[in-house]
């Protein structure tokens, strides 16, 4: 007779507890039970694998490299339960499938209510679920598969994944209502040299602005800080603490309320591309596949998310 699993779900949500932890009465306190329970916990889940998990060193645990590895496998397996109930939940009021996307570095949504409308009317039995939390590692998040198609600029195709051109967007350079090259219909390398500049990274990127505009003229702005977060610098830029050059569709909203103001970088203009990827095996069919579909007919239709 086929022996079942040695551990379940209670001793899985513990070694995450505790791995997250590290004390087992902060681990006991996050599920809610006692610290002599779990302790308890620890002891059968050792017994039943016959090995050990955790070794104390003070009032803190250790997880064993078996431990590490139960931890990995347990966050996977509950957030797969998880997300299996809200799914059939869903199911329950109609919907098909649930297609979770991510958009890489920007939080910008301000397309997504248009965008939702339009995949009710094409593709009325899937529900888009957004991954905000992922938008620092979407690649990550593909491979993983807590996100099902991602949106990333550049044209870059990484390994097993699919590639589904969205649209073109111009690099835009942000002002301060106030600044001196506000108002220019575009500026050069020369204007911005030694102008406050915040960026979203020290990296150059091949189709960016360092590459195709600093560079090459070899002059610069100065570098006065780093936010990983295009939203903050929209906001550091409105504050009037610098200057920044950002996707067009992120920031035309803040532009069009006044907050910002915005030029073309350099005379000729940056245009990056933007794209939707999906893990390869989803290419050919089925709903991650509908949806990138819909969302390059919707983009193309509307000339990108802006």
């Amino acid at each position: 007779m086929a022996q079942g699993p040695l551990l379940d779900l209670r001793h899985l949500k513990m070694i995450r507890a505790i791995a997250e932890h590290g004390r087992v009465s902060d681990a006991a306190e996050a599920l809610g039970v006692t610290s002599s329970a779990l302790s308890h916990r620890i002891k059968e889940a050792e017994r039943r694998l016959d090995l050990v998990l955790f070794t104390r060193i003070h009032k803190r645990l250790r997880m064993t490299p078996a431990a590490a590895y139960m931890a990995e496998v347990a966050a996977r397996v509950l957030t797969d339960i998880d997300r299996a109930e809200r799914d059939v939940r869903r199911m329950d009021r109609g919907v098909e499938h649930v297609v979770r996307i991510a958009v890489e570095a920007y939080s910008a949504f301000g397309w997504l209510p248009r965008f939702n409308l339009y995949l009710r009317d094409h593709l009325p039995g899937i529900e888009l679920q957004v991954m905000a939390s992922v938008t620092d590692d979407a690649l990550r998040a593909l491979t993983s598969r807590h996100a099902d198609i991602i949106v990333t600029s550049g044209a870059a195709q990484p390994v097993g994944t699919h590639r589904v051109h969205l649209f073109d967007d111009a690099l835009v350079f942000i002002f301060p209502p106030d600044h001196p090259l506000a108002g220019r219909p575009f500026v050069t390398a020369e204007d911005i040299e030694g102008e406050d500049f915040i960026t979203y990274t020290l990296t150059p990127e091949p189709d960016r602005e360092f590459a195709r505009l600093f560079r090459p003229s070899e002059r610069y702005p100065r570098w006065t800080t780093t936010v990983e977060m295009p939203e903050a610098i929209i906001e550091l830029v409105a504050a009037g603490q610098g200057c920044s050059a950002l996707a067009g569709w992120a920031v035309r909203p803040a532009i069009a309320a006044g907050r910002i103001v915005g030029a073309q970088v350099g005379a000729e203009g940056i245009e990056v591309p933007w794209q939707a990827l999906m893990r390869a095996e989803d290419k050919a069919s089925g709903p991650i596949h509908d949806v990138g579909a819909a969302l390059a007919a919707w983009a193309q239709q509307n000339g990108g998310f802006g």
